[in-house]
Protein backbone atom coordinates (compact mmCIF):
# COMPACT_ATOMS: atom_id res chain seq x y z
CA UNK A 1 0.00 0.00 0.00
CA UNK A 2 1.32 3.36 -0.74
CA UNK A 3 2.18 6.11 2.07
CA UNK A 4 0.55 9.29 2.37
CA UNK A 5 2.95 12.10 3.80
CA UNK A 6 1.73 15.44 5.62
CA UNK A 7 2.32 18.86 6.04
CA UNK A 8 1.04 20.99 8.35
CA UNK A 9 2.60 24.46 7.75
CA UNK A 10 1.96 27.92 8.80
CA UNK A 11 3.45 31.24 8.12
CA UNK A 12 6.42 31.05 11.21
CA UNK A 13 7.44 26.65 11.04
CA UNK A 14 6.33 23.83 9.79
CA UNK A 15 4.46 21.83 12.85
CA UNK A 16 4.18 18.34 10.84
CA UNK A 17 6.09 16.84 8.29
CA UNK A 18 5.75 13.27 8.68
CA UNK A 19 4.56 9.72 7.17
CA UNK A 20 0.33 9.61 8.27
CA UNK A 21 -2.40 6.88 8.01
CA UNK A 22 -5.08 9.06 6.96
CA UNK A 23 -6.15 13.08 7.38
CA UNK A 24 -8.57 14.51 8.27
CA UNK A 25 -9.45 18.33 7.23
CA UNK A 26 -11.91 21.41 7.71
CA UNK A 27 -12.60 22.08 4.11
CA UNK A 28 -14.33 24.98 3.14
CA UNK A 29 -17.17 22.89 1.51
CA UNK A 30 -17.28 20.42 4.35
CA UNK A 31 -14.92 18.11 6.20
CA UNK A 32 -12.73 16.11 4.35
CA UNK A 33 -10.53 12.87 4.57
CA UNK A 34 -7.14 12.12 2.86
CA UNK A 35 -6.05 8.17 2.15
CA UNK A 36 -3.18 6.70 0.34
CA UNK A 37 -3.79 6.82 -3.36
CA UNK A 38 -6.39 10.19 -3.00
CA UNK A 39 -6.96 12.01 -6.47
CA UNK A 40 -5.36 15.20 -6.42
CA UNK A 41 -7.62 18.00 -5.68
CA UNK A 42 -7.03 21.68 -3.74
CA UNK A 43 -9.66 22.87 -0.92
CA UNK A 44 -9.69 25.66 0.76
CA UNK A 45 -9.18 25.15 4.83
CA UNK A 46 -12.00 27.44 7.41
CA UNK A 47 -11.26 27.43 10.90
CA UNK A 48 -11.47 23.76 12.93
CA UNK A 49 -10.29 20.38 13.52
CA UNK A 50 -7.73 19.03 11.74
CA UNK A 51 -6.97 14.98 12.88
CA UNK A 52 -4.33 12.59 11.68
CA UNK A 53 -3.50 9.07 12.46
CA UNK A 54 0.16 7.50 12.41
CA UNK A 55 1.50 4.50 13.72
CA UNK A 56 -1.98 3.77 15.56
CA UNK A 57 -1.59 7.69 17.35
CA UNK A 58 -4.54 10.40 16.52
CA UNK A 59 -3.08 14.04 16.67
CA UNK A 60 -5.69 17.05 16.89
CA UNK A 61 -4.79 20.67 15.99
CA UNK A 62 -7.11 23.10 15.56
CA UNK A 63 -6.47 25.30 12.30
CA UNK A 64 -7.37 28.76 11.14
CA UNK A 65 -7.91 29.53 7.36
CA UNK A 66 -5.64 28.57 4.46
CA UNK A 67 -5.65 25.80 1.85
CA UNK A 68 -4.86 22.18 1.58
CA UNK A 69 -3.59 20.37 -1.39
CA UNK A 70 -3.35 16.77 -2.36
CA UNK A 71 -1.00 15.65 -4.89
CA UNK A 72 1.00 12.07 -5.62
CA UNK A 73 0.48 10.66 -2.51
CA UNK A 74 1.53 13.77 -0.36
CA UNK A 75 -1.05 16.25 1.40
CA UNK A 76 0.11 20.11 1.78
CA UNK A 77 -2.17 21.93 4.75
CA UNK A 78 -0.82 25.64 4.94
CA UNK A 79 -3.18 27.88 7.24
CA UNK A 80 -2.58 31.31 8.97
CA UNK A 81 -2.36 28.98 12.23
CA UNK A 82 -2.56 26.04 13.94
CA UNK A 83 -1.92 24.80 17.48
CA UNK A 84 -1.67 21.42 18.88
CA UNK A 85 -4.44 20.71 20.83
CA UNK A 86 -2.75 19.42 23.93
CA UNK A 87 -1.19 22.61 23.95
CA UNK A 88 -4.29 25.00 23.72
CA UNK A 89 -4.65 27.35 26.62
CA UNK A 90 -8.79 26.90 27.29
CA UNK A 91 -9.24 29.58 29.30
CA UNK A 92 -7.32 32.08 27.28
CA UNK A 93 -9.19 30.92 24.40
CA UNK A 94 -12.62 31.59 25.87
CA UNK A 95 -11.68 35.10 26.62
CA UNK A 96 -10.49 35.73 23.06
CA UNK A 97 -14.20 34.15 22.23
CA UNK A 98 -15.63 36.53 24.79
CA UNK A 99 -13.51 39.67 23.38
CA UNK A 100 -14.41 39.14 20.06
CA UNK A 101 -18.54 38.49 20.87
CA UNK A 102 -18.15 41.65 22.69
CA UNK A 103 -16.82 43.23 19.48
CA UNK A 104 -19.43 42.14 17.39
CA UNK A 105 -22.12 43.03 19.71
CA UNK A 106 -20.71 46.51 19.25
CA UNK A 107 -22.69 49.11 17.20
CA UNK A 108 -22.06 47.60 13.88
CA UNK A 109 -21.63 51.31 12.28
CA UNK A 110 -18.64 52.25 14.28
CA UNK A 111 -15.67 53.06 12.32
CA UNK A 112 -13.70 51.16 15.18
CA UNK A 113 -14.61 47.68 15.12
CA UNK A 114 -13.13 45.99 12.13
CA UNK A 115 -16.27 43.07 11.76
CA UNK A 116 -14.43 40.53 9.18
CA UNK A 117 -11.60 40.51 11.73
CA UNK A 118 -13.79 40.24 15.32
CA UNK A 119 -15.58 37.26 13.49
CA UNK A 120 -12.19 35.53 12.59
CA UNK A 121 -11.50 35.74 15.71
CA UNK A 122 -14.49 34.14 17.05
CA UNK A 123 -14.39 31.58 14.69
CA UNK A 124 -10.71 31.06 15.72
CA UNK A 125 -11.11 30.94 19.18
CA UNK A 126 -14.26 28.51 18.84
CA UNK A 127 -12.20 26.21 17.03
CA UNK A 128 -9.40 26.07 19.71
CA UNK A 129 -12.04 25.56 22.56
CA UNK A 130 -13.85 22.78 20.54
CA UNK A 131 -10.82 20.86 19.60
CA UNK A 132 -9.39 21.20 23.07
CA UNK A 133 -11.93 20.24 25.17
CA UNK A 134 -12.58 17.25 22.60
CA UNK A 135 -8.97 15.78 23.09
CA UNK A 136 -9.46 16.45 27.23
CA UNK A 137 -12.65 14.28 27.09
CA UNK A 138 -10.64 11.33 25.53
Amino acid sequence: MAELYLELVTPEKVLVSQKVDIVVAPGSLGEFGVLPGHVPFLSGIVPGELRFTADGKTEYFAVTTGFAEVSGNKISVLVDAAERATDIDIERARQAMERARERLAKERGRADIDLDRAQAALQRAIARIRVAEKVRSI
